[in-house]
């Protein structure tokens, strides 16, 4: 059975993952820092609230000097920062999982380093953010041993992309599925689902329990419950107070 508490571990432990600066476990929280120069890429997640410390979370982000936010069980009391989001999420076992159909004339296969150019282009495009600013987050993925990024073509055109992070720690083997992004011109075909069922079945392949991701929208989060996802309850996001 899905649980919340099983969706934000297996989130909590991809991010360990993708922490490739440093990563550090204190009371009721686990650190993480990519290095990269924005916030929503060097997080904490909290599982305890009333354990943590946030002089010592403060501490270690400013040695590291990069910015950081708190991911915390959503509605848990929290009177240190400024919450700025909510983020919902979705987990999905093997038995669960409904493949999609792929449409007519769409291949997907792994991204390489020379699809580098149309992968930015479809991310930043699809979710309105500054190439520049995602470059840098796009090129870790792209490396990252634990990540696999997939991008769908439509006669030879990458016209979709997304990613998974592979992980195994406290919450057991886990596909984050996450970066569904599909360029305006080609939504409403079905090539987002393709894409999220390509991702999900190379986790499971890969041996993972669960596939877990976070829908920004209702029709999102329709797709994906099509697929076999059930939500549970997500997690509010935190900025520090300056």
């Amino acid at each position: 059975m899905v649980t919340s508490r099983w969706v934000r571990t297996a989130h909590a432990d991809a991010w360990q993952v993708l922490g490739v600066r440093a990563t550090r476990s204190l009371p009721g929280v686990r650190l993480m820092a990519t290095g990269l120069a924005h916030a929503q890429w060097n997080d904490g997640d909290i599982d305890d609230p009333a354990l943590v410390d946030i002089d010592a979370v403060r501490d270690w982000y400013d040695d590291l000097g990069v910015p950081w936010g708190l991911r915390l069980p959503a509605d848990a009391p929290w009177p240190h920062g400024r919450k700025i989001l909510t983020k919902r999420l979705m987990g999905l076992t093997p038995a669960a999982y409904a493949a999609p159909t792929v449409p007519p004339r769409v291949t997907i296969r792994q991204a390489t380093t020379a699809d580098f150019e149309a992968y930015l282009h479809v991310d930043s495009t699809a979710f309105e953010d500054d190439p520049a600013l995602q470059r840098p987050w796009l090129e870790l993925l792209l490396c990252h041993p634990k990540a696999t990024v997939a991008v769908a073509e439509v006669d030879g055109a990458i016209v979709a992309s997304g990613q998974i992070v592979m992980s195994d720690d406290q919450a057991g083997p886990a596909a984050y599925v996450g970066g569904i992004a599909v360029l305006p011109d080609a939504r409403r075909r079905g090539i987002g689902a393709a894409i999220t069922g390509w991702l999900v079945e190379r986790g499971f392949d890969s041996g993972a329990a669960l596939a877990h991701l976070h829908p920004d929208t209702d029709h999102a989060a329709a797709i994906y419950q099509r697929l076999g996802f059930t939500e549970v309850e997500g997690f509010d996001v935190y900025l520090p107070i300056s």
